[in-house]
């Protein structure tokens, strides 16, 4: 374990982590709880397709994909909106189109290599110095928002209309969380990859649901679960030369099933 973290790449891959899995844990509340979800698998294809035209042109990956992502994630608001297009069926469009798109241009300029290996399943090899600073500054930003617009996002995402009857900006806040959304995706997935990020969004809310029952709770819980299952994947990752992000989801699926397990427990304790 000491000697693993004697490794400069280790390092840069554990902070970024925990900074992302932080963020992914608190929205990944707020989406699940809106029914919202699968927006972070739509958002992480269309990251691979930017990402993927950065490559082939030789920009700085993160610095395309964000602004992409964010556009992205607010013509999906807009798109679930229109009532000829449901929230799935707008996610499903943009996220099977986007990857596409990117399968092709990387297939066109270099053919399938481990580049888009990286891209789809993620590799802590693919942080560099200048990602983990821009990562951070974004990560502290995105906890400071969240943080600062607790209250707001707390009534959006219980009661929208009531929140709206009250005088809250319900659209402004949707869109706030679909932006900080859009750039946890983009920072998470160099490392934990397009194909498994939404699960580092989905597994630890719905793990500390199947326990806790008030929000602050299930936030706190959530939060803990993101950032021990990702240390745990990480350690998995290097002792066993797996992938990082295969391995943080396997460890995030079992903490969901030992959850399930308390919660039948409780259950059958109390009915009893």
């Amino acid at each position: 374990m000491w000697e693993m973290f004697s490794y400069p790449f280790i390092i840069r891959a554990l902070v970024v982590g925990i900074l992302v899995s932080l963020c992914s844990a608190l929205l990944g509340v707020n989406l699940v709880l809106k029914r919202y979800s699968m927006i972070g698998d739509g958002l992480s294809h269309v990251a691979f397709s930017a990402m993927a035209v950065a490559t082939v042109m030789n920009w700085a990956p993160l610095w395309v994909a964000i602004p992409v992502v964010i556009a992205a994630s607010i013509l999906l608001l807009r798109l679930s909106a229109n009532s000829r297009i449901k929230g799935d069926s707008a996610i499903a469009l943009v996220s099977t189109g986007a990857l596409a798109v990117g399968v092709f241009i990387i297939s066109m300029k270099s053919g399938i290599n481990t580049d888009i290996n990286n891209y789809m399943f993620g590799s802590v090899l693919a942080i560099s110095k200048s990602d983990v600073a821009l990562s951070v500054g974004l990560s502290l930003a995105v906890l400071a928002l969240y943080v600062v617009f607790y209250n707001k996002i707390f009534a959006v995402t219980f009661d929208e209309p009531f929140a709206r009857a009250t005088g809250i900006r319900a659209g402004f806040y949707n869109m706030l969380i679909a932006v900080l959304t859009a750039v946890t995706i983009v920072l998470g997935m160099r490392m934990i990859g397009a194909l498994l990020i939404s699960s580092l969004i989905i597994f630890p809310a719905m793990s500390s649901m199947r326990v806790f029952k008030s929000f602050r709770n299930v936030i706190i819980c959530s939060a803990v679960i993101s950032v021990v299952c990702f240390f745990t994947g990480l350690m998995v990752s290097y002792q066993y030369s797996a992938p990082t992000g295969a391995s943080v989801v396997i460890i995030n699926l079992v903490v969901f099933a030992v959850f399930c397990a308390v919660d039948w427990v409780r259950a059958n304790v109390k009915h009893n």
